[in-house]
């Protein structure tokens, strides 16, 4: 099991205050990282759970609407543990509605944090890890980023954008110790699946086509991030990996 010990290892998790994120972080500090966690509200939950499992914890209040805090958090991380190892790009946003009414400001405002943000955030802790020559980058990807999805056009396109970078930047980084590679969740108990669940007709047929019966849980997708961040998949490379109940199976 040593393969997947990332004792001494030291990672940003965006979105981290709840969540997927939140049990990413979880997950990273169990196998031994510290954590820093980047998020726009309060992270007190996250940092108790990490901590009870003996896990450093450092909390970095933050906006990836715009890209301005970018290089200070990499360079905060660094500064408060010491090194980078692992950034999980997880923060995301979704807005919803028909195609035909969309606007401007929506398709801006979730573009910027899912897309926009997680390039600029990757370059800076590339800048840090190069100089090592050594790093993980996790990407939180998404079933559209297979698929096409309704009602919710910047998502999908934000998603989509990402599955491709994830690719472009493992092509770029690989030979230099980088591997960039994504997660691509199903349906999970998250804050930006709750009009979903609470749709009864939307529910039910999500439901219907899952193999494995249920709704995600966050800490499902925990055993895939270790992976990716541990030497256990230093020969993995762009890969976008689905972990969705057998959904893209159906």
């Amino acid at each position: 099991m040593t393969m997947f010990d990332l004792s001494g290892q030291v990672a940003i998790v965006t979105g981290a205050n709840t969540g997927i994120g939140q049990a990413i972080a979880i997950a990273l500090a169990a196998a031994g990282a510290k954590i820093v966690a980047v998020g726009r509200s309060s992270m007190d939950e996250t940092e108790a759970a990490v901590r009870k499992t003996g896990a450093g914890f450092y909390a970095i209040k933050a906006d990836l609407g715009s890209i301005e805090p970018l290089k200070a958090i990499v360079d905060e991380a660094v500064a408060t543990f010491g090194k980078l190892d692992i950034l999980v790009n997880n923060a995301g946003i979704i807005r919803r509605a028909d195609a035909i009414d969309f606007t401007e400001a929506d398709w801006d405002e979730v573009m910027d944090v899912n897309l926009k943000s997680v390039f600029f955030l990757s370059q800076a802790a590339a800048r840090h890890m190069l100089e090592r020559g050594t790093g993980k980058i996790i990407n939180i990807a998404s079933l559209l980023s297979f698929q096409g999805g309704i009602r919710i056009p910047s998502y999908t396109a934000s998603k989509s954008g990402l599955a491709g970078l994830t690719r472009l930047l493992a092509c770029e980084w690989a030979a230099k110790g980088i591997n960039v590679n994504a997660i691509a969740p199903g349906y999970f108990v998250t804050n930006n699946t709750t009009a979903l669940r609470e749709d009864p007709d939307r529910s039910a047929s999500i439901l219907s086509r899952i193999p494995a019966g249920h709704w995600g849980d966050p800490a499902d997708l925990g055993g895939a991030a270790v992976f990716l961040a541990s030497q256990a998949s230093d020969y993995v490379h762009g890969i976008v990996l689905p972990v969705d109940g057998g959904w893209l199976a159906r």
